[in-house]
């Protein structure tokens, strides 16, 4: 394996949405505010995880089935295009980000979504910028032709 075959992605995705939430539940701590009425709480956390479930399983159910990796510190071998990633380039965060609204509505932490914008700038910068760099010089043409045609969040 080429050690320089990979986007050079530093740290798992995910840990950008676990940290900004737990900047949120400090936040909540030290400053509390409001939540929701729980209604309106419970419906939007199962609307959001609904979302994440449909995105995120959709999207590893297609990167299975193209038999490539959904780790970004591992080499892509293949393009995916289709399922979920006809609307979004990146189906995956897109899903991680409904699921840290689920949530924080379902636990109440209402500063975790006033952080959430800073968490979708981290990934967007330092995650998403270095894998989409990496997938034009793996792929090319066909990639930047994705890219015209399909947003990079929805």
């Amino acid at each position: 394996m080429n050690d320089k075959d990979t986007s050079g992605v530093r740290l798992p995705p995910p840990l950008f949405y676990v940290a900004g939430f737990l900047v949120g539940v400090a936040l909540e701590l030290a400053f509390p505010i409001d939540g929701l009425p729980l209604a309106v709480a419970v419906a939007g956390a199962l609307i959001a995880g609904g979302l994440w479930l449909a995105l995120d399983g959709a999207a590893m159910l297609f990167f299975r089935r193209a038999g490539t990796s959904m780790v970004p510190f591992n080499p892509t071998t293949a393009l995916v295009t289709t399922g979920p990633y006809r609307f979004s380039r990146n189906p995956m965060y897109l899903g991680m980000a409904f699921l840290y609204i689920a949530l924080a509505l379902a636990f109440g932490v209402v500063w975790a979504l006033i952080v959430l914008p800073f968490v979708i700038a981290a990934v967007d910068q330092l995650v998403i910028a270095l894998e989409e760099g990496y997938l034009v010089r793996k792929f090319g043409q066909p990639y930047c032709d994705y890219m015209a045609r399909v947003r990079r969040w929805f």
